[in-house]
């Protein structure tokens, strides 16, 4: 009789388990050599956290966004509009805006927390652009996300508007800049309400990447009929 071993036996993970470890795994590491081989130091593990759940978010729903068959004139119009989407995020979000004059600077790299570096900035006296990676991946997503309602022909235009927010970050300067005014510049509190907007920006990049992935109007429809 053959004896079978009696030892514990760890399923190895496979199919989509197996990738997402890998890509988990892949960012881990991306972020470890991030700290080690560049000027940037770990910073705050909350805006770490934030980097990360932008690239997660974005890469898991282009992954599991299947398009549907559509024709060459429904693809263009799709294009179109979702370009014009990407457009209108990067501007609201601050990524590219208008130039600053004789007080430009030129290009530079800042070594930003991880997500958020590292960033190519470039100061002209006509553009200035802000090309930080979690915005750019982020609004990709998001403008995937329209490609696909607009080729499906149904979705949530809430979802479209509130998307447009999701650059929360790009108006809260302003504020940051009043609330050091009234309180001397405190650092303790501009630190804070950056935290905020930060922290409300992701908040609503994930609500609306989640709208226009399972566009809760297609539910209501269903129920409708």
């Amino acid at each position: 009789m053959s004896e079978q071993g009696t030892g514990l036996s760890i399923p190895l993970p496979t199919g989509r388990r197996l990738y997402w470890g890998l890509f988990l795994n892949s960012l881990l590491l991306t972020l470890g050599l991030y700290v080690l081989v560049t000027p940037a130091d770990l910073g705050s593990p909350r805006l770490v956290g934030y980097g990360l759940l932008w690239l997660t978010v974005s890469v898991w729903v282009v992954t599991n966004t299947h398009l549907e068959p559509a024709s060459p004139s429904t693809r263009r119009w799709a294009r179109v509009v979702a370009g014009g989407y990407f457009g209108l995020l990067l501007f609201a979000g601050g990524v590219i805006g208008a130039g600053i004059g004789d007080a430009a600077t030129g290009f530079r790299i800042a070594w930003l927390p991880f997500g958020f570096g590292p960033a190519a900035l470039y100061s002209g006296a006509l553009v200035t652009i802000n090309l930080i990676p979690i915005y750019l991946v982020g609004y990709t997503a998001l403008a995937y996300l329209v490609y696909d309602t607009v080729i499906e022909a149904s979705g949530s235009a809430a979802a479209g508007v509130l998307g447009l927010f999701s650059c929360v970050s790009c108006s809260w300067p302003i504020v940051v800049s009043l609330a050091s005014a009234v309180t001397g510049g405190s650092s303790i509190l501009v630190a804070s309400a950056l935290q905020v907007s930060y922290g409300l920006s992701t908040a609503v990049f994930v609500l609306t990447a989640a709208l226009l992935y399972w566009r809760p109007t297609d539910w209501l429809a269903g129920l409708r009929q």
